[in-house]
């Protein structure tokens, strides 16, 4: 099966690591650039769609400003960022001239993708891009985004995308072969996971940390991009990117690193965004018979079926819904503040009205407004 995942996608997203973009923080490896660009080429050429997801903005402006190591300090890496952002874009841009085919540079921030309005512009803007015939360089747009709203590592970033557009597939390209059922360097007969189902808990239990000194992402980060992913129907490839003529291989059908196939269908584009969010503004507690309610009948969330109010959120913010135990269960567009939910927990609706003087629902989340993220 894994053998088909790529031969037959339209349209992809391929995210290349950092450590492969600046060969392990030297500098754009401007060759491996040269051999992406001619491999989308071809990809392009068989009818697929595709965008790339690229790191290596922040590694590059280490390498041209001198410094020995990547900084800490917040606006040392945006700087880094701005001067590196300018060496890829053109490294890019120029090696796919020489396939006759444009480029453009899209940077996001997570602001871009929790707003539900620039969500939908960046949404318009990748598909226009991509019926122009044009390939989008995606990166995090690191040179004003903090510590409170970055992604912290483009696997994720490349998650989202796929999701954004509604990507068949997303390769994820590192510095290994794939995923292990144990760390490869402290066990060289550590078995090799040739394919499994993304979202699977036993993945997360594998994957360690961050291993690379150049990014910020590792394994775990790369098992939970394809966990979220398969939330809008995609299947995710991790492969070695230092494999030759890998997206030619993959195109043509050959089983190449480990294949993490989306279980179910993918979420309405409403439901995905709301899934998306990283951060939320906080969350409601709820007692068993709401979460029974949502997550087995499909209903609305109730004021009389919470029980706690965590979090300072306003009307029409995304707050997730937990039980007891703090599993989540769901998460939606909030109907009431926190502070009037506070007011109103455990009343029945119809007290609403009399309780904070006005009635603007009479659900605390309506079902329209709410994805459920596990079923019972």
């Amino acid at each position: 099966m894994s053998a088909a995942v790529l031969s037959q996608a339209r349209r992809i997203v391929v995210k290349v690591g950092s450590s492969l973009v600046t060969n392990e923080g030297r500098g754009l490896d401007r060759a491996a650039v040269t051999a992406w660009a001619e491999q989308i080429a071809h990809l392009r050429g068989l009818g697929r769609e595709v965008v790339l997801v690229s790191s290596g903005a922040v590694a590059e402006g280490v390498a041209r400003l001198g410094w020995s190591r990547r900084p800490h300090h917040m606006h040392k890496l945006q700087a880094a960022a701005a001067v590196g952002q300018m060496g890829l874009a053109q490294a890019y841009e120029s090696a796919f001239a020489a396939h006759q085919i444009r480029t453009a540079q899209v940077l996001l921030t997570h602001e871009d993708l929790a707003h539900r309005q620039r969500y939908l512009n960046a949404r318009s803007t990748l598909f226009t891009l991509l019926q122009l015939g044009v390939v989008p360089i995606v990166n995090e747009n690191d040179t004003v985004s903090t510590d409170e709203i970055r992604f912290g590592d483009n696997d994720t970033l490349g998650a989202l995308v796929t999701n954004l557009i509604e990507a068949d597939v997303l390769v994820i390209l590192t510095d290994q072969r794939g995923l292990y059922r144990e760390d490869p360097r402290r066990n060289p007969n550590a078995e090799f996971v040739h394919e499994a189902t993304a979202g699977d808990p036993e993945l997360e239990a594998m994957a360690g940390g961050a291993g690379s000194a150049i990014g910020t992402g590792g394994m775990y980060t790369k098992i939970l991009a394809a966990k979220r992913a398969a939330g809008s129907g995609a299947h995710t490839i991790i492969a070695s990117g230092r494999e030759p003529e890998l997206l030619r291989r993959l195109a043509q059908g050959e089983a190449i690193g480990t294949t993490l196939y989306a279980r179910l269908p993918g979420w309405s584009a409403r439901k995905q965004w709301l899934l998306d969010h990283i951060r939320l503004r906080g969350h409601v507690v709820l007692d068993d018979g709401a979460v029974r309610a949502l997550v087995q009948e499909g209903k609305s969330l109730l004021p009389i079926g919470v029980v706690d109010v965590f979090g300072d959120f306003e009307r029409g913010d995304v707050v997730a819904c937990r039980d007891a135990a703090g599993n989540e269960w769901a998460r939606g567009l909030i109907n009431y503040s926190a502070s009037d939910t506070r007011r109103i927990l455990r009343q029945p609706s119809h007290r609403i009205g009399d309780i904070l003087g006005t009635a603007n629902e009479p659900e605390l989340m309506h079902r329209d407004n709410l994805a459920v993220l596990r079923t019972a």
